[in-house]
């Protein structure tokens, strides 16, 4: 598709038919997976001084304090020069115990945790090679992608690991997640996380730090807890998700805004099962809005929590979706929505909907 665009008019010309989701195969490097483990774009400038603490929760100036002198402290290695195996090398040193290799930013939603964990990353005073950033679910996919033992090379050399909405919804993926952490804590990576809820947890409206610690087996030395207080923002419901359009409305958006996607939804939920979760984010690639027709409800579980990580890579590149069929917030049957995966589904419902929102300018008026 040519890259001009057009040069009147409130919305961009497409000069040609949309591009299909489903006719992408992405084959992404083991570099570039790693390489994209930054915080997401709408991440991009948060930075300590932007984070705005509420005067009546002191707790939230002290995270800000705190984490500064984390950040800090990991970067003394690099101005001795001899890479990141020899700051590793200095840690063989005889001495006094060391401090926790890891924080756990345990707090309520909308208190700001990410902000925080992305700035902790920005202010870490080491090479974009050397930090690494993603959600739980990027973690254990990267894994799917490269393997257990690569993995642990690949993320060793680094400095920082930070992994936000650490799941524990999954036994399986708390174990593996823990097992990789414990290596990369041997080989000198510091820490800092994130958690959800879990699932029998979920009207609690945070997840306690003694919970977290006790899920990842044998971490919790390496992790000091950093309580932020405030209010609790969490939706105790679905949010409303607009009207849908119909296909005619969806299909003539798509061909008049260039770098547009146009996918039957069904078909699309069919293409993710053969594309690897860790490729999703490959799979939007230059992909300026993603338009759908006929939106059903999902079928099954395994093709929800798909649809869940391919919702997340569009949320962080904010990507707007135009729909037809079903409203977003009926995508999950209720067993689902009542299950243990819930938290995922929500989350979903959530972020499909603001880019629902954000679609609304792609309709002709």
């Amino acid at each position: 598709m040519s890259s001009s665009t057009a040069a009147h008019g409130s919305a961009p010309i497409a000069e040609a038919a949309p591009l299909s989701l489903c006719a992408r195969e992405p084959h992404v490097p083991a570099d570039r997976l790693v390489a994209e483990m930054v915080p997401p774009p709408r991440f991009d400038s948060v930075r300590f001084d932007t984070y705005v603490p509420d005067p009546d929760q002191p707790s939230q100036t002290e995270a800000v304090r705190v984490l500064s002198a984390f950040a800090a402290g990991l970067g003394g290695a690099e101005a001795a020069g001899g890479g990141k195996r020899r700051w590793f090398g200095l840690a063989k040193k005889p001495a006094a115990p060391a401090a926790p290799r890891g924080v756990y930013l345990d707090g309520g939603y909308g208190v700001g945790k990410t902000h925080l964990l992305a700035s902790l990353w920005h202010a870490t005073p080491a090479p974009r090679e050397l930090k690494a950033f993603g959600t739980f679910v990027e973690l254990t996919n990267l894994v799917g992608a490269l393997g257990f033992q690569q993995t642990v090379r690949t993320l060793s050399g680094h400095r920082l690991l930070c992994i936000d909405e650490f799941e524990l919804d999954d036994p399986g993926d708390t174990v593996l997640v823990s097992s990789l952490l414990r290596r990369l804590v041997e080989a000198g990576v510091a820490l800092a996380a994130t958690s959800n809820t879990l699932p029998g947890k979920l009207g609690e409206g945070r997840f306690a730090a003694v919970d977290f610690l006790r899920e990842i087996q044998g971490l919790s030395a390496h992790f000091r807890p950093l309580r932020i207080d405030g209010e609790d923002y969490r939706h105790r419901g679905l949010p409303e998700a607009p009207s849908p359009y119909s296909d005619a409305e969806v299909t003539k958006a798509a061909y008049a805004t260039e770098g547009a996607s146009l996918d039957r939804f069904p078909l699309l939920l069919d293409h993710l099962a053969k594309v690897h979760p860790s490729r999703y984010g490959a799979l939007t690639d230059e992909v300026r809005a993603v338009c759908l027709t006929d939106v059903r409800a999902v079928p099954d579980q395994s093709t929800a929590l798909r649809l869940v990580v391919l919702a997340d890579r569009l949320y962080d590149r904010e990507v707007p979706v135009l729909a037809s069929g079903l409203p977003f917030d009926r995508l999950f049957s209720e067993e689902m929505l009542n299950g243990g995966y819930r938290k995922k589904y929500f989350r979903a419902i959530s972020r499909l909907t603001a880019l629902a929102r954000d679609a609304k300018g792609l309709i002709s008026q």
